[in-house]
């Protein structure tokens, strides 16, 4: 079973940028479609990002196409979400999630998660 550990969170002004990451462990990271998710206080955890187990394929919210980018090291066993041009919205916590089969945005849909780390834009 794949354990995944977050990192990289904190505090940054509007238009900063910061990447986040994911380190697996138990498990390969190639074995698995990879996403990241974010959740607001208050508000449903919502997709952000997901690279396919097969192609490599990446897949973003709309909402963030263009400023978010999810990449994969096999070779480091971990997964990154780069975020440029931050926006106080994008203020939440953000999670590392692994699933068997293909790409979905849905969080009920993955089956292992870590314990996210926080993302805190100031305006």
């Amino acid at each position: 079973q794949v354990q995944l550990a977050e990192s990289g969170g904190g505090l940054v002004q509007a238009g900063g940028s910061l990447r986040l990451s994911c380190a697996a462990s138990g498990g390969t990271i190639s074995r698995y479609t990879m996403g990241w998710f974010r959740q607001a206080p208050g508000k449903e955890r919502d997709f952000v990002a997901a690279v396919s187990r097969t192609s490599g394929s990446t897949y973003h919210a709309d909402s963030m196409e263009g400023r978010f980018t999810i990449s994969r090291d096999s070779a480091k066993n971990t997964v990154y979400l780069q975020m440029n041009n931050l926006k106080p919205e994008d203020t939440a916590v953000y999670y590392c999630a692994a699933k068997d089969g293909w790409v979905d945005r849905l969080a009920k849909e993955y089956d292992y998660w870590g314990q996210g780390t926080q993302v805190t834009v100031s305006s």
